[in-house]
């Protein structure tokens, strides 16, 4: 199970890619007026002859315009991403395809680790973040499309992000023995579930733990991934952890971590690092902005993004955990100064 997912070699997957993406470009481009307008400004071609040549947007642009490549009656969902209050967020249009195409990808990546059968399942947050299934944040959504993966679902916070401490006990000690799933965004599992490892000793040793996102706060707090693992398996015994890079502008293909600490798109998506003043493609070992392209979504045209994190490949086809294609590190974010090149062209692009 772990190897299908990751199983294509980085040529051979570049190949399978290219025909996907250069479908998904012509599609978008016939059927959202905005994206349609950015390709035939940019681009001269939309039968891109390498992956890294396939015409991309800055993340940026799901913020200031509603991109949709279906009809408004087709919108199923409409997912936001994570912000600050007052700030801009992505506004993302599902419709019932790219929903089931997102479900598969998740699935064929999250079993890998998880297994066929649905644990009993620890969720590090609150329900309220769910309860609007039309409207979902990206945190509502990356909890809502965990679990499926679970049962028997423990919230370990309440509506006032109070920790549920008794709660908490009871399910732990209710499924003691049994192998049991837990996810939550990484802040909120250092800030809660950690904290409680230290004070009360839970033996998670039957646990596997899928995380995700927040290391920005954890850096301010010297907690790198290293020492995250450690201290967990040290309060806790846990110690099958796996971080995931994903966003809610390519729900579904996620960029899951490997016992060597690294990070691998699956079969249906791939990472692209691009020089942060050019915009050129960069080899491995060299620092730049990741570009994520997925054959995910149908809806919305953001099969290739350009993101505002930099990350460096540091190397291809190396086979751990049965695990081919590219082996990603995750730098950090860059400052919204060193980015306004490539969203001020493509906002120039559309005003014209």
């Amino acid at each position: 199970m772990l190897a299908s997912q990751w199983s294509v070699p980085q040529q051979d997957k570049e190949t399978l890619l290219l025909s996907g993406l250069n479908d998904l470009s012509k599609h978008h481009s016939a059927n959202c007026k905005e994206y349609g307008r950015i390709t035939n400004a940019l681009w001269d071609r939309f039968s891109a002859a390498r992956v890294e040549d396939v015409p991309f947007v800055p993340v940026s642009l799901f913020k200031s315009h509603r991109l949709s490549s279906v009809p408004h009656e087709a919108v199923r969902m409409t997912m936001t991403s994570s912000g600050t209050t007052g700030s801009s967020l992505s506004k993302i249009a599902i419709d019932h395809e790219t929903t089931s195409r997102q479900a598969r990808s998740l699935n064929a990546s999250i079993s890998a680790v998880v297994g066929g059968k649905r644990p009993p399942m620890l969720v590090v947050d609150s329900e309220t973040v769910v309860r609007d299934p039309k409207l979902l944040s990206a945190r509502g959504a990356g909890v809502l499309g965990m679990m499926r993966f679970g049962r028997d679902h423990c919230f370990l916070l309440d509506g006032d992000m109070k920790f549920r401490r008794e709660a908490l006990r009871d399910w732990v000690a209710k499924h003691q023995g049994t192998p049991i799933l837990i996810f939550g965004f990484t802040f909120l599992v250092w800030q809660f579930l950690y904290s409680f490892t230290q004070e009360d000793k839970l033996d998670l040793s039957n646990g596997v733990l899928v995380h995700s996102g927040g290391w920005k706060k954890l850096q301010s707090e010297a907690v790198s991934p290293d020492v995250f693992r450690a201290s967990f398996h040290q309060s806790s015994g846990l110690s099958r952890i796996y971080n995931f890079y994903g966003m809610v502008e390519q729900m579904g293909a996620i960029c899951l971590e490997a016992s060597d600490g690294f990070l691998y798109p699956p079969n249906i998506a791939d990472v692209i690092i691009r020089d942060p003043a050019t915009f050129a493609p960069l080899a491995p070992g060299k620092e730049g902005l990741i570009q994520m392209v997925s054959l995910v979504p149908t809806s919305y045209p953001g099969h290739s993004v350009l993101t505002e994190d930099l990350g460096v490949i540091e190397y291809i086809d190396r086979g751990v955990d049965g695990r081919l294609g590219k082996a990603l590190r995750v730098i950090g974010r860059l400052p919204k100064t060193e980015l306004r090149g490539c969203s001020d062209v493509v906002a120039a692009s559309l005003a014209a």
